[in-house]
């Protein structure tokens, strides 16, 4: 069984919202929340969360999860792709492969991240090196990267997730 790392992408400033997006309470929780809560119900470790403006609220909200790493991203203002090479740089050395969520999207449930985590091991050994969700033909999150192309994470620039690669 590959190692499975995780980064949580959480340093949005939630412009359009007019506040932290992040911290909304659903169904009794902050947002975030859930993410965290379907990732532990996985064998998938480390997991590393990517926080910027609002990390000491991520931070005290999240004291009750000792396996969680937050890691501050102080240029979060340029950009996901910050995020995004930080949370890369912190884990790659860790792991075989990393599944990337998205703090914002709460209902990802165990099965589609199992089913992931299995499309992966099926077919790694055919070259596919990112595994992705589709919903009515639609792209989503999380997604799976193999850690052979981690590094290309480097190249991106700005407010921009790892589609080009």
């Amino acid at each position: 069984m590959p190692k499975i790392g995780v980064i949580i992408l959480a340093a949005g400033m939630s412009i359009r919202m007019g506040e932290p997006k992040l911290l909304i309470p659903l169904a009794g929780k902050p947002l975030f929340r859930h993410v965290i809560d379907s990732i532990l119900g996985s064998s998938m470790q480390p997991i590393h969360l990517v926080a910027g403006e609002y990390i000491e609220e991520i931070r005290q909200q999240s004291e009750d999860y000792p396996e969680l790493k937050i890691i501050h991203n102080p240029n979060y203002t340029d950009g996901m792709s910050t995020s995004l090479k930080l949370g890369v740089q912190s884990i790659k050395e860790h792991v075989d492969a990393v599944m990337i969520f998205l703090a914002d999207q709460p209902l990802t449930s165990l099965e589609v991240i199992r089913a992931l985590i299995e499309k992966y091991i099926e077919c790694k050994d055919e070259g596919v090196r990112i595994v992705r969700p589709k919903y009515k033909g639609k792209e989503g999150h999380p997604i799976l990267v193999d850690a052979s192309i981690l590094n290309e994470f480097h190249s991106i620039k700005g407010d921009q997730g790892g589609k080009s690669i």
